[in-house]
């Protein structure tokens, strides 16, 4: 039997669980989508083609790949509070060496180490962050949505920075961008040094390894897998759409703002909906609302469709991964939500290695970046489809 009463050793959850944000803030946020802030002028610097910025997404894809499959081993040998500092510095020192060079191999490897860094400290962060909601269960969906609210900060004060940089030093500062996301997320990895995330013995329990059965759960991993995939061609590709569209600096930070301010209103927007234990109808939901932002900028290149988009997408975007971290939560014993988190981070992790190279060479064949804004929202689409048909699984283990 599991711990009855888990309220006594947080006196602050929602302080903690804002803390542990910063892990995908830094991962996420800045780690994995400023890139695309960055990518116009790499490519034009680099003389790049869409596959080849592509592979840059898709290469941290792959390490965060990686790093969901070890997550749950290095979760077990080193604890939880370690796995996230760990993982959260081999992002900091990635954006550092992105900083360093334009060759095309060390950049593969900056890239690498952020997806694997991201991917450890996103699981076990993660997991932290579940079991300290369950501290106050009659909040924990709120409090749980409040971590999911970290990459959309990580957007947001990458898209105040970057277009600006970019704009002063003109063509080929893409270097000083990285750079000034390096200080950026160093300022925001100090406080997971130093908050007390590491003295709860209920949470070390939390990393016992156990046996995850992927059949019952099939159909929503695939629905999961599409959403990566649909996801990031979308964030990656769409600071390149709007300054093709004649978008400049203001535009792109504007845009780009939208999509990350927006994700502070997730735990209010969603909060019913990810209190529901309803199978994978409540992620359905979010993501079919997912995909009708990212196919907004297919009806115009006004400002007001590029703004919607932005807003719809960002309000959406981050509730799905919540929803996921939530099916667990309803569905499983406290002991298997490492491991659970860790299988849906597996299936996204494949779903977005995949998309971005592939979306980049359908964008080289057919010379319209309109095309991969197509696949994205019909990826994202079937995905709400398959979510919908996932139901609730047997009662968990009390």
């Amino acid at each position: 039997m599991h711990a009855p009463d888990r309220r006594l050793p947080y006196a602050h959850p929602a302080r903690l669980i804002l803390i542990l944000s910063l892990t995908p803030t830094v991962g996420l946020g800045i780690g994995r989508f400023a890139y695309s802030l960055v990518l116009p002028d790499m490519r034009d610097s680099l003389g790049w083609s869409y596959s080849a910025a592509g592979f840059m997404n898709t290469i941290n894809a792959v390490g965060y790949l990686a790093g969901a499959l070890i997550a749950s081993k290095l979760i077990e040998r080193f604890g939880l509070s370690a796995a996230v500092r760990w993982g959260t510095l081999a992002c900091v020192v990635s954006l550092a060496l992105c900083a360093m060079s334009g060759n095309f191999v060390i950049l593969s490897f900056a890239r690498l180490l952020g997806g694997v860094g991201a991917a450890i400290a996103f699981v076990a962060s993660g997991a932290l962050a579940a079991m300290i909601a369950q501290s106050r269960p009659e909040r924990a969906n709120f409090l749980l949505s409040l971590f999911y609210a970290g990459p959309g900060l990580g957007i947001l004060s990458s898209g105040l920075i970057a277009p600006f940089v970019l704009q002063a030093f003109g063509p080929g500062s893409w270097w000083i961008v990285w750079w000034a996301m390096t200080l950026l997320a160093v300022a925001m990895t100090i406080p997971l040094l130093l908050a007390p995330i590491d003295t709860k013995a209920d949470i070390a329990d939390a990393a016992t390894p156990t046996k995850f059965a992927i059949w019952p759960v099939l159909i929503y991993l695939a629905g999961y897998f599409l959403f990566g995939a649909g996801y990031i061609a979308y964030m990656t590709f769409m600071i390149a759409y709007v300054r093709d569209a004649g978008g400049g600096a203001v535009a792109q930070s504007a845009f780009w703002c939208l999509i990350g301010a927006s994700a502070f209103v997730t735990p209010w927007v969603w909060r019913g909906v990810l209190a529901r234990n309803s199978g994978g109808v409540s992620t359905a939901v979010i993501l079919g609302v997912n995909a009708t932002g990212a196919a907004l900028p297919l009806f115009g290149h006004s400002t007001a469709w590029l703004a919607a988009s932005a807003l719809v997408f960002g309000v959406s975007f981050f509730a799905v991964v919540g929803s996921t971290t939530a099916f667990v939560r309803f569905n499983y014993p406290p002991s298997e939500w490492p491991a659970g988190i860790a299988a849906m981070t597996i299936a996204f992790g494949i779903g977005q290695t995949l998309g971005p190279i592939a979306v980049g060479a359908i964008t080289d064949t057919l010379g319209n970046l309109s095309y991969a804004l197509n696949v994205s929202a019909a990826m994202l689409a079937l995905g709400a489809v398959l979510a919908a048909f996932q139901g609730k699984l047997d009662a968990k283990s009390a």
